[in-house]
């Protein structure tokens, strides 16, 4: 006797019709008759009544049906047993940065059995991921969520300025944003980070000055490399610089209180992670 029979069995039993049970099974008809027949000659009784306009259990096949379902189940839970926890599926930007590689680290500490798969989208597609149920959290700063979707406030993420290492400003403890009104500023399109543009913008008007537009670019890395060779600033989050090593670019902290983004996890408002506890705590621990 097989498994495999067996479900053929409680597939038929279930839907009292061939041809229903195996487009269920996704197979042929005539493979689950097959299983059947060999069933039948290996117990030597008939389980079905077939005739031309119905199928029903035969009394041996009533008998059987609850101790077949109970023979899959005790398989399935023996698979269970031995199959390999889930993993968690998180987004992310295009660098974690530091908070995030140290609530990772902890994370591992709680559940080291429990792989983590990162995957890199903007932040609206993270939040429509989670959603949609394709990942089971995200790391977004300042998102409004979708239906369905709530955020969990975890910390803050001040800014630093990002001049070229040259600059005379770049040897200051600290800057006031005022005093980069004659360099042009280089940011990501609005598009891609739309509360970190309206944060920065809206803090050099409060400050006097509208920021002179420099070159936009959706990559960090290509904005870094610009401001290393030419008069440029532009802004990093203060746990990216401490990862950012560059002989061209020097990273000096704002005096310019409110210079900061909250990051949250974005999760599913029901049904989330059975990991979101622990998650949530590795964060807490960064």
């Amino acid at each position: 006797m097989e498994l495999r029979q067996l479900t053929y069995f409680v597939a038929v039993a279930e839907e009292l019709h061939f041809g229903r049970a195996a487009e269920r099974l996704h197979i042929v008809q005539s493979a689950v008759s097959q299983q059947i027949q060999r069933l039948e000659r290996e117990l030597r009784a008939e389980l079905f009544d077939r005739t031309p306009r119905r199928v029903r259990l035969t009394s041996a096949g009533e008998r059987l049906l609850p101790e077949a379902r109970a023979v899959l189940a005790a398989a399935e839970k023996a698979r269970a047993a031995v199959a390999p926890p889930p993993g968690l599926r998180i987004g992310t930007g295009t660098r974690p940065g530091r908070h995030l590689d140290r609530a990772l680290a902890a994370f591992a500490e709680r559940l080291p059995d429990v792989p983590v798969e990162l995957v890199v989208l903007p932040a609206e597609e993270r939040l429509g991921k989670v959603a949609g149920g394709q990942l089971d959290a995200a790391f977004v700063r300042a998102a409004e969520p979708p239906p369905g979707v709530r955020v969990l406030p975890l910390w803050a993420d001040p800014l630093m300025a990002a001049l070229p290492a040259a600059h005379p400003l770049a040897a200051r403890a600290e800057i006031d944003l005022i005093e980069l009104a004659g360099l042009p500023l280089a940011l990501t399109p609005r598009r891609t980070n739309p509360a970190l543009v309206d944060l920065v913008v809206d803090a050099c008007r409060r400050a006097g000055f509208e920021p002179l537009p420099g070159p936009v670019s959706g990559f960090l890395q290509d904005t870094l490399a610009a401001v290393g060779v030419r008069p440029l600033w532009t802004v990093v989050y203060a746990s990216h610089a401490r990862v950012l090593h560059s002989s061209r670019v020097a990273f000096v902290p704002f005096r310019t209180p409110g210079l900061a983004l909250f990051t949250g996890l974005a999760v599913p408002a029901a049904d989330p992670t059975p990991y979101l506890d622990a998650l949530v705590l590795a964060c807490a621990d960064r």
